[in-house]
């Protein structure tokens, strides 16, 4: 089996621009891979047009000699790409014997996963508005959700600001009930004096953690906000190197990490970053969580996405009772409806601007 060519397409919905990789071989089967960037889309598009050339021509069952190959072509340097393509060849590997992937990396731990719900909130930042999408939130069966309250904060809050949040975070609290896992969303917004002051009061309303309170990238002040904080503080998404991840864990200042499997290089090395958490007695918060043993909760959206993506990705699973089941299906278990896809095109208004005031209403391209 080889590799005859490797695709993008752009799938648009209002507050990100999806990025998949379609790799075709020449036996007929398909994979699909994702190389989606937050903030960046074209980027990601062309990282994929760049390195393609690298791989076609190669057997994509072959998956780590794939990526190894990638990851030094790139002078060590690890892309989008190369995550979307070795997910896509995961996908190959697992249609070409007709099973799922984690039975490919040793076979189930669970039957299903915890999953918390993101994306949830659609409106004005107000605290009854919050509250009352809470309310729906766990209406579905859901037992955690994550939310960002700061609106466009950056960096330190004014006083009414800090109790304009507060009020927001009490209200979902009330909202919720004491037995719901209430998760803080930072985005890297604050300073690490700030940051701790967040936590300080966010320790009166019983949240579970406070994700990435200061720069991701400033390991340093992150071990700090950790130690300080009476609040578990936890990070990892805008990690790429597995090492940050051994040396945040060796500070012994968190229990839970969440690594992003598109920046740390995709499925072999989010477990490798999975193994390092075991050895740490830490869990993760995952987006792989069929083989892991450690896996504290997972992050889901799929009952707040656009009403179109099921016909898009045909075959992702629905929440029930606040878990997901794990997959059967051979390979990772999706199919991309790419005509449907192409209903759905690339927009520039497709972010979140966080920085900005009224982000939190992910209104995008329908504005």
């Amino acid at each position: 089996m080889k590799i005859i060519d490797i695709r993008t397409l752009v799938v648009g919905n209002p507050w990100k621009n999806w990025v998949f990789v379609v790799v075709e071989t020449d036996e007929g089967i398909t994979g699909v891979g994702e190389a989606t960037g937050g903030l960046s889309t074209q980027p990601q598009v062309a990282a994929v047009e760049e390195v393609k050339h690298l791989v076609i021509g190669r057997d994509p069952r072959d998956v780590h000699a794939i990526w190894n190959y990638l990851y030094l072509s790139q002078f060590l340097n690890l892309s989008s790409a190369t995550s979307g393509i070795e997910m896509a060849c995961w996908d190959i590997l697992g249609k070409s014997l007709g099973v799922p992937v984690w039975r490919l990396l040793g076979g189930k731990v669970r039957d299903h996963v915890r999953v918390y719900a993101n994306g949830w909130y659609t409106g004005p930042h107000t605290a009854q508005g919050f509250a009352a999408k809470a309310k729906e939130v766990v209406a579905k069966g859901y037992t955690a959700l994550k939310f960002d309250p700061f609106g466009g904060a950056y960096m330190k809050m004014s006083r009414r600001e800090s109790r304009h949040c507060r009020e927001i975070v009490a209200a979902v609290r009330k909202a919720v009930g004491p037995d719901v896992d209430v998760l803080i969303e930072g985005h890297d917004r604050f300073s690490v004096q700030a940051a701790i002051e967040v936590a300080n009061w966010l320790a009166g309303y019983d949240v579970t953690w406070f994700e990435t309170p200061v720069n991701s990238n400033d390991l340093e002040a992150t071990v700090a906000v950790a130690r300080a904080s009476p609040v578990r503080v936890i990070a990892g998404e805008r990690w790429k190197d597995p090492r940050l991840f051994a040396r945040f864990l060796a500070e012994d200042v968190t229990d839970i990490v969440n690594p992003e499997p598109l920046g740390v290089g995709g499925i072999w090395r989010t477990l490798e970053v999975a193994a390092i958490a075991r050895a740490h007695d830490c869990d993760l918060a995952l987006h792989i969580c069929a083989v892991t043993p450690n896996i504290f909760i997972q992050e889901c959206f799929d009952d707040f996405l656009e009403p179109w993506t099921s016909r898009v990705l045909k075959g992702y699973l629905r929440v029930k009772d606040g878990h997901l089941e794990m997959p059967d299906a051979p390979g990772i278990g999706v199919e991309l409806d790419e005509r449907e896809a192409k209903k759905h095109p690339y927009s520039p208004k497709n972010f979140l601007r966080l920085f900005e005031p009224g982000w939190e209403r992910r209104e995008g391209a329908r504005s």
